[in-house]
């Protein structure tokens, strides 16, 4: 341990050292800052800058540069006033005092000039809002340019999100790949840590500024999330006063009533945010059905058919509160609450076969029972320097847990040749997590130099237990052979140094981190050990290059590592099912990425951008399917497979065709291959993945707005198979009421078919496998919408904290 952090230590140091060699200010006195558009927020080159003394007396002129930066150096010490002044721009004259000896330079930051109209009563200006916006390292969709924030949930929204794709059941893909970390307002929530659907259900896309999907996460992010990171903004800037938002919706035959809310305010010194939500979401009575081939000496045929339905109620509390102690230092808590409780039930009716004879015959009815809650609780400190008020030192700690426990009770009817007693399993797991972080920001004119030291310890824990019907005693008996006590400790020690810098028309950030991890897992009961140690060094860059006419040219590189999570670790065997088990794999090892992508944007009266990527996998943490012939049941758990390769173009459009009607895009197209060995024998796989989604929207006369929306989404492909493609619609009319106050909106989804499909086929050595869920395809859903409050000056909030997005997403 001494050893790992001293190993840390040193690299953070080499960090400082960097900072502080290039920090070396040329002597006298220093006036630095920028120059910006007080409508648009665009920099300013060429505005006029004269430095005149207390005495009015001119001293020095001269003119901002192409990035909207200024520099006025070797200056005596004295008072002077600063003086912009530009075409078409009202003077701006701001006091500056350098007679402190101590306190040589002033960084006035952002300096907003506002534009003057002369000669006109009235001016009328109209413009549409960009919706997609590129960066350096991330693509950012603005979810308040998009009427449709008053129809959907953030979790139907994001079909509409670069990059982001939604399958049918409702799970999350980024750049086609399920690994990648949620956050909120740039930091971990234990909202989003266990079932990020059930709380994407339940927030209403109204709450929501802005999604970030950052596609190159720059090194003072954990390693961890092969796909990335999407960060969800849900603060506006909150002035002296209150502002907020209350939701309301109800959705049918699939989903239920919601209630979703924000509210901000600040008074003075002291702001806070808060967020709640709720909802009940319902399936009814499904139509499920599966069909198994095996090779060999003895092949068999197994068909099951049944109906399953479940009802789940989900809810959430979020609180943040910021005190500004005085300019310099800041304080700031966070606190989030979660839980949700599920009752499922499923009846399936199981014939195996081989040839016309009849191996085997059962009917099952099984209730199973979730419940699950989730705490975590945040403390940030930051210091501002006095030269220089971007400089910055940030102290945080955190500590996130929940707990979830599974119950499920099987019974078996109508019995040939199945001699497997009723049972019942249950599975109660815990985990927690403490992390510690310290950050220095330390910019020097064009160059930000980033450092930090981070420390996360996790503890996981899982008591999974197996009862056997007793016909003669009628009570369930433990199965101590299929019963086990579970734990899992995971350090991670990790230091990161990045560095950002701009030059004219050149944006760059580069960086590394390195990260020490201890892995301990104790299977209690049978006292056996499973012990790991890694180190990884992971580099990332970002170069973007500005072209004319509002258009960019990005690129961007990054290795990411992907730890498995409990839920792929833990040991526990799911046998809902007699013929298939589902558990995890204490033996997993992390996996390995590397990620190229170039992008091309351009936006005027719209945008557009382009990109191609290339993806390499190592050690990929993939699910693997084993028949045994021997007990006629198919294992199912997860293994570090193999290695996987992924080819993809994107492309996003937005475009106002009038004033009143607009068009988006939202597409990729991607070729995959991945093969590796299972159970012993080379296995690969490999097709063509998509997405489209087509969004198109017309605002009419009184408030009335409508839309459509058509989706397209191609097959899955794994090491073992794919699921079936998808195409879907919907269309919605809302309405804005008391000076937009108010929004109420009704849409349809899939009006001209109601139930779909979902297909996923599996193989492996000996078998294949074809499993069918009929889903209700066609739903609509009511939502009403209010937004209140009165606001003047923003709430002030640490720029930096803790982002724990090095652990794989447990859904």
């Amino acid at each position: 341990m001494k050893s790992i952090l001293l190993r840390l230590l040193s690299l953070l140091a080499c960090g400082f050292l960097c900072a502080t060699s290039v920090a070396q200010l040329p002597a006298g006195g220093r006036i630095s800052g920028i120059v910006a558009d007080s409508v648009d927020k665009k920099v300013m080159d060429y505005i006029t800058i004269n430095l005149l003394t207390d005495q009015k007396v001119a001293v020095r002129a001269d003119f901002t540069k192409t990035d909207g930066s200024f520099v006025l150096d070797r200056l005596k010490p004295g008072n002077y006033v600063v003086v912009f002044a530009g075409v078409g721009y009202k003077q701006k004259m701001i006091p500056v005092d350098l007679s402190d000896t101590t306190r040589p330079a002033v960084n006035l930051g952002k300096i907003e000039l506002a534009p003057v109209t002369i000669g006109l009563k009235e001016v009328k200006i109209t413009a549409i809002k960009p919706i997609v916006k590129q960066e350096v390292d991330r693509i950012t969709y603005d979810m308040q340019a998009d009427p449709e924030n008053k129809v959907f949930n953030a979790l139907e929204m994001m079909r509409k999100v670069p990059l982001l794709s939604v399958d049918a059941d409702n799970n999350v893909y980024l750049k086609g790949n399920s690994d990648f970390r949620i956050l909120i307002n740039g930091k971990l929530s234990s909202m989003m840590e266990r079932n990020y659907r059930d709380i994407l259900r339940t927030m209403p896309a109204s709450s929501i500024e802005r999604i970030e999907v950052i596609t190159t996460p720059p090194a003072k992010y954990d390693a961890e999330g092969l796909a990335g990171i999407i960060n969800i903004i849900t603060h506006k800037n909150v002035d002296n006063g209150y502002s907020g938002t209350i939701n309301a919706s109800e959705r049918f035959p699939v989903g239920g009533p919601g209630l979703g809310g924000t509210f901000s305010a600040k008074f003075g010194k002291l702001g806070m945010t808060f967020m709640t939500g709720g909802n009940q979401y319902r399936t009814p009575d499904i139509r499920t059905s599966s069909q198994r081939d095996t090779r060999g000496t003895n092949p068999t045929h197994l068909f099951q058919n049944g109906i399953t339905r479940n009802s789940n109620y989900s809810g959430y509390l979020g609180y943040e509160i910021s005190y500004e102690i005085d300019t310099l230092n800041l304080v700031s808590a966070q606190f989030n609450i979660n839980g949700s409780r599920g009752n499922g039930f499923t009846f399936q009716n199981s014939l195996l076969n081989a040839d016309t004879e009849i191996l085997e015959h059962y009917q099952v009815d099984n209730q199973s029972r979730d419940n699950g809650r989730g705490m975590d609780a945040a403390l940030n400190y930051q210091r501002s320097a006095k030269a220089d008020k971007n400089r910055l030192l940030t102290l945080s700690y955190r500590y996130y847990g929940f707990t979830n426990n599974q119950k499920g009770n099987v019974a078996m009817t109508d019995r040939v040749n199945f001699d497997l007693p009723d049972y019942r399993q249950f599975n109660d797991q815990q985990f927690s997590e403490q992390t510690m972080q310290v950050d220095y920001v330390y910019p020097v004119k064009k160059l930000n130099i980033e450092a930090g030291l981070k420390a996360i310890m996790r503890d996981n824990s899982s008591d999974f237990r197996f009862e056997s019907f007793n016909s003669e005693s009628t009570t369930f008996n433990p199965d101590l052979s299929r019963s086990n006590r579970f734990t899992y400790t995971q350090n991670v020690f990790g230091a990161y140094n990045t560095y950002q810098y701009t030059f004219k028309k050149w944006g760059l950030k580069a960086g590394a981190r390195i990260e020490q991890t201890i892995v301990r897992a104790d299977f209690i009961s049978t006292d056996s050990k499973v012990d790991q140690t890694y180190f990884n060094v992971v580099p990332s860059l970002a170069i973007n290059r500005k072209l004319k006419n509002n258009a960019g040219v990005n690129f961007g590189y990054t290795q990411r590592i992907q730890r498995p999570g409990i839920y792929q670790l833990n040991p526990f065997v799911d046998r809902s099912n007699p013929n298939f088990e589902r558990s995890g794999s204490p033996a997993l090892r992390p996996a390995f990425v590397n990620d190229f992508q170039v992008g091309y944007a351009k936006s005027k009266k719209g945008s557009v951008n382009v990109g191609i990527g290339y993806t390499n996998f190592r050690d990929m943490i993939m699910p693997v399917a084993v028949f045994d012939p021997e007990t006629n049941i198919t294992r199912a758990t997860f293994g570090n497979t193999g290695r996987a390769r992924l080819f993809m173009v994107l492309l996003t459009a937005n475009y106002p065709i009038t004033k009143n009607w607009n068009f988006s895009l939202n597409s990729r197209v991607a070729h995959g291959r991945v093969s590796g060995v299972v159970n012993g024998q080379a296995v690969s796989n490999e097709g063509v993945m998509y997405q489209a989604n087509v969004s198109t929207g017309y605002k009419l006369p009184n408030g009335w707005r409508v839309n459509g929306n058509l989706t397209m989404l191609g097959p899955n492909i794994n090491i073992q198979g794919t699921t079936n493609s998808m195409v879907s619609s919907s269309w919605s009319a809302s309405k804005d009421l008391f000076k937009d106050k108010v929004s109420f909106s009704a849409a349809v989804n899939n009006p001209f078919t109601k139930f779909r499909n979902a297909r996923r086929e599996t193989f492996g050595p000996n078998f294949n496998q074809q499993d069918i869920r009929r889903d209700f395809f066609r739903t609509f859903n009511l939502t009403l919408n209010y937004k209140f409050g009165k606001l003047k000056d923003s709430i002030k909030k640490n720029k930096r904290g803790i982002r724990n997005d090095d652990v794989q997403n447990s859904n």
